[in-house]
């Protein structure tokens, strides 16, 4: 008899699974035009569960690489579940809160998020920043109901997102009152010292949540570290905060287990 195997099972492309997002997860956009950019870019919305049935207002936060924010059925190892932790946290009397999300280019992300020029290319950050203040922005407080001042409006994302959240509330701390900086890659942009010490050291409204892990590396805790000395240099301003988290990896399963603090931290 002759047996003929065309291919083994490990060698087949896997389709991926149809994941399914919650009723209040919405894609406000699959190809959202970023004219500073001349790019397009999914852009995903969260809103709390009682927006539909209330005229009140929300405060927004803003966060990058949004392909891993939300949580899908069937579940994916690389997200962060904020929607599900957010609904949790609101059960429990938190303030409630819009999120939206902005996917990340697959290929530009190294670009994209870095404020400065690397050895991966021209730095693309100061213009996706750009993007965000001057037509996200803008058109998520025009089509939704939310809360436009600087208290109210957060900004925050892990690794070169992290490094990118940084950035946009030195550059623009009168847009953005909070920011969440998860594993932040600031190895890749050593500028982004002397940025914040001379944009945002003097100013004690905007409040900073700095989170690393002892397992990403002594590196990346060392780099943290140096900014928080940046942003607090006598540890005297409650703003300012930095978690550091001795089984921390640099993974979403960290941040996702640390975005609770940040949420509180930004919503107290």
């Amino acid at each position: 008899m002759d047996v003929r195997i065309e291919n083994w099972i490990d060698h087949l492309k896997e389709e991926k699974p149809d994941y399914q997002f919650g009723d209040h997860v919405h894609i406000i956009d699959s190809a959202f035009y970023m004219p500073q950019l001349v790019k397009y870019r999914k852009i995903w919305i969260y809103l709390p569960k009682s927006y539909k049935n209330s005229d009140k207002k929300y405060p927004v936060l803003y966060m990058h690489d949004g392909q891993h924010l939300f949580h899908a059925t069937p579940a994916r190892n690389d997200e962060w579940a904020v929607d599900t932790i957010t609904d949790n946290l609101i059960r429990e009397g938190a303030d409630e809160m819009i999120i939206v999300g902005i996917d990340h280019g697959e290929a530009d992300r190294l670009k994209e998020y870095n404020p400065y020029d690397s050895k991966y290319g021209e730095g693309e950050g100061k213009i996706y920043i750009q993007f965000l203040v001057e037509t996200l922005r803008p058109f998520i407080n025009q089509q939704y109901r939310t809360l436009t001042d600087v208290g109210n409006t957060s900004i925050a994302g892990s690794s070169l997102g992290g490094l990118i959240s940084m950035f946009a509330i030195a550059e623009y701390p009168k847009v953005f009152g909070s920011a969440g900086i998860f594993s932040p890659a600031f190895w890749l942009a050593p500028e982004i010292y002397t940025d914040v010490n001379n944009r945002l050291s003097g100013l004690k409204s905007n409040k900073v949540f700095l989170v690393a892990g002892d397992k990403e590396g002594t590196e990346m805790v060392n780099n943290i570290k140096k900014m928080y000395s940046i942003l607090n240099p006598d540890g005297l301003n409650k703003n300012i905060v930095f978690h550091e988290c001795e089984d921390g990896k640099h993974t979403e399963w960290f941040w996702h287990r640390e975005f609770p603090s940040f949420y509180d931290f930004i919503t107290r």
